[in-house]
């Protein structure tokens, strides 16, 4: 079944924890003279009202300000968020009351899901032949990404070589007409129910934003396989892609949130800066984008 599918197959936060100086005031303020002075001597009553005066000092004031600092960026984020006052669904499921078209389809870090469409035959303006294998020869339609991420996937590649993994790519960007055929022959061939959990409808798949791309290895076993996933490639993007921007955009164990099956050569373009941020949260771009009802798997 899925051994011969295509898989569709900000940061914008970094905590800044703000520092306050200290022992800056004492440069500002006129020296006087020292005057040795002889402490008073403590009264018996002092002692007895206060037995731990002298052991404990006062608890320091609590910083304020690095909690308010927090709660801003927290409300900034938010701010920042385009998905912010979306009603939050069941992400396995098309629900066609909830299906938003994306307002800003060329963003990096957009969001395309069964939530969220792209434009009717959206077809981004950027998109180039990244210099890269693949495991065919022709010049095609999927060869393509956007120029960025294009980019990206060069540098990716070229730092895999050096550990002597080498990549080689599947299927990058598709059209709406082609994701339709591609979608199409899944139903016909597994149903519609089924076909839902690991093909994308037309304009829904990411493949059409430019951004994604499916990965093998370059001798192409298990291309677009569940085998992939014990290979030394599928284990080298796992630990290096958001070194160079990406992520694996359906994990494992995160279909309830994704609302797609696990797919270890399906990659994602978002930008260094968030994928960091997503791989150390150990999150999905719908998590990140507070979008998914969790969905139970039992």
């Amino acid at each position: 079944m899925k051994s011969l599918r295509i898989l569709l197959s900000i940061t914008f936060i970094s905590f800044l924890t703000g520092g306050i100086l200290t022992g800056c005031d004492g440069f500002l303020k006129e020296e006087k003279p020292v005057v040795e002075e002889k402490p008073a001597p403590s009264s018996n009553q002092d002692k007895q009202n206060n037995p731990d005066k002298d052991k404990n000092p006062p608890p320091a004031e609590k910083d304020q300000t690095s909690d308010q600092d927090k709660k801003d960026q927290r409300k900034d984020k938010e701010k920042d968020n385009p998905y912010a006052n979306a009603a939050k669904v069941d992400p396995t499921t098309y629900h066609d009351e909830a299906i938003q078209v994306v307002a800003e389809p060329k963003e990096i870090a957009i969001l395309v899901n069964k939530q969220y469409k792209l434009p009717d035959n959206y077809e981004p303006d950027d998109l180039v032949y990244p210099d890269v294998p693949f495991v065919f020869s022709e010049k095609i339609e999927k060869r393509k990404m956007r120029k960025e991420a294009a980019k990206a996937l060069e540098k990716m590649f070229a730092g895999a070589e050096k550990d002597e993994i080498y990549l080689a790519g599947a299927s990058g960007y598709r059209s709406q007409e082609t994701q339709m055929t591609v979608y199409n022959n899944y139903v016909n061939a597994d149903g519609k129910e089924e076909a839902d959990r690991y093909s994308a409808r037309p304009g829904h798949s990411e493949h059409q934003t430019g951004l994604a791309i499916d990965l093998s290895g370059i001798s192409a076993e298990c291309v677009i396989e569940d085998c992939f996933a014990d290979t030394a490639e599928a284990k080298w993007i796992a630990d290096h892609a958001h070194e160079y921007g990406f992520i694996i955009r359906y994990p494992k164990d995160k279909e309830n949130l994704t609302g797609y099956m696990y797919e270890p050569w399906h990659i994602r373009y978002i930008g260094k800066d968030l994928a960091k941020e997503i791989v150390e949260q150990d999150i999905t771009l719908e998590e990140y984008y507070n979008v998914a009802i969790p969905v139970s798997e039992g």
